[in-house]
């Protein structure tokens, strides 16, 4: 399994490229709201997956991501029972940041990428 794949797509629409950079973004609504960071991309995902197929894909991407990083935390927080938590709790709360960001720059250049340390429940 590749941690990260970039590929560029020169036939998807401006408009799928937004809708899959909104789909990266809305992560971040999390810190606006609780639960809208896990919500928000979901509901994107499905409303627009059927009329944008490239979006299909970066809802997956997306979702995967969102499993995994609670899952990630949720390790990270038991850990700090032995120290070694505390340093990990950091990390992600660093790469929860930087991996939308990327993700989202990226699908509005056209291209696709997996975020590394995802686990794929969907693909």
């Amino acid at each position: 399994m590749t941690d990260s794949i970039s590929s560029t797509a020169d036939h998807v629409t401006q408009e799928a490229r937004q809708w899959a950079m909104f789909l990266h973004f809305s992560v971040f609504l999390g810190y606006v709201a609780p639960l809208a960071g896990f919500i928000a991309p979901i509901v994107i995902w499905q409303l627009k997956k059927d009329q944008l197929p490239w979006v299909d894909e970066h809802g997956k991407i997306v979702t995967n991501w969102i499993l995994s990083s609670l899952i990630w935390w949720i390790v990270s927080g038991i850990l700090c029972l032995v120290a070694i938590g505390i340093p990990l709790l950091a990390a992600m709360g660093i790469v929860s940041v930087i991996f939308p960001l990327i993700g989202g720059i990226k699908a509005n250049n056209g291209e696709t990428w997996t975020y590394p340390l995802s686990i794929r429940f969907f693909s």
